[in-house]
């Protein structure tokens, strides 16, 4: 059975500088007339300035970034990352199929034609993550497309994505952890006491809390509240998603020790940890901190800030918590990602999986 044929495609192919699929000595890319622009604003004109794909796809592609900006609310570099895959998704085709891919081009693929796109991206040395997390990009503009009415790109339903083997956390030891937030382990540094008293209450917040570096340096001074006037704090997640988190006494002690001998104003709307000059504290400081303790502690390199997230998780774990918990405190959108913890601590889990259940 043949196979359905495919809509003409727009000339005027400007050729990408990157996955290139080889062509046949001689054979050359067919001519074919480009359709006439259709009158627009400047700004439509600017959207369908794209070389590699069609003004109609292009257009399609700027409605949809807009849309994850503004609607699925997702950050900054997820965005990016999205356009950048969709990006070498239609530029791979345009050079594949010969012409600037059109929405009914799209929606003609076949499956072969996804195969190929994966393989030239292997043919580079893009690994196996990497290619997934672009399949992921791509298809989340074809669920845009056809959600929109503008048809969609059903070959790629048809493809399955790479196997890539989960990796495991490496937690920290219960010890280590509880020692990374000890000021003492940096007494021999040259460094002003209020930073040393800051860098503490902010590994010890990661560990304490589960939170992301970025979340526990998103926190507003209002955000958390003085040693014994709460026990939660609010912290804003990944896609501005807000949760409640609880705060150990001696996290807020630690966080509370800190205020009082930071030289800097901290204003209730004010960032709650801050840099030498007084501005938001950066991430980098934080991750030479924990690089200098692990000197200290002689610790492995997979000793980072994030590690210290994932062993709140499997402390939490092995000590009997409830896996739909620990998912809400980390903020985890499926429970299939906290699942990871479960490989971690595999005979604890069996002893506790013996000792509770009835008829073990």
């Amino acid at each position: 059975m043949r196979p359905p044929a495919r809509p003409p495609l727009t000339a005027d192919l400007q050729k990408s500088d990157s996955l290139r699929s080889p062509r046949k000595p001689g054979e050359r890319t067919p001519a074919i007339k480009s359709p006439s622009p259709r009158p627009s604003s400047q700004r439509a004109e600017k959207e369908a300035d794209i070389p590699f794909t069609a003004p109609e796809v292009a257009a399609e592609l700027a409605r949809w970034i807009a849309h994850l900006t503004a609607e699925r609310r997702m950050s900054a570099k997820t965005v990016e990352a999205y356009q950048r895959d969709a990006h070498q998704f239609l530029s791979f085709l345009a050079d594949h199929l010969g012409g600037r891919p059109t929405l009914a081009n799209l929606a003609a693929l076949a499956p072969a034609d996804v195969r190929a796109f994966m393989a030239a991206r292997r043919a580079i040395g893009i690994s196996s993550r990497s290619l997934m997390r672009a399949l992921a990009g791509v298809r989340s503009f074809a669920r845009f497309l056809e959600r929109t009415g503008k048809g969609g790109v059903g070959a790629l339903a048809a493809v399955r994505a790479p196997k890539v083997a989960k990796t495991l956390p490496k937690p920290l030891t219960i010890a280590a952890a509880k020692r990374i937030a000890d000021a003492d382990l940096r007494a021999g540094e040259e460094r002003e006491p209020w930073v040393l008293a800051r860098d503490s209450a902010v590994l010890a917040l990661l560990y304490g809390s589960g939170l992301r570096i970025s979340e526990a340096l998103g926190l507003k001074r209002k955000d958390v509240p003085a040693p014994g006037a709460g026990d939660v704090i609010i912290v804003t997640g990944k896609g501005d998603k807000r949760r409640m988190v609880p705060v150990l006494m001696q996290v807020l002690q630690l966080i509370a020790d800190y205020v009082a001998l930071c030289p800097y104003d901290l204003p209730a709307d004010g960032p709650m940890f801050v840099g030498a000059k007084g501005g938001p504290l950066s991430p980098r400081i934080i991750q030479l901190t924990m690089q200098r303790l692990r000197g200290a502690l002689g610790l492995a390199d997979t000793a980072t800030p994030h590690a210290l997230r994932h062993s709140f998780a499997t402390h939490l774990l092995v000590r009997g918590g409830d896996l739909r918990a620990i998912q809400e405190l980390l903020g985890h959108a499926s429970l299939s990602t906290t699942q990871i913890y479960t490989g971690i601590d595999s005979e604890r889990l069996m002893e506790v999986y013996k000792n509770a259940h009835p008829r073990a």
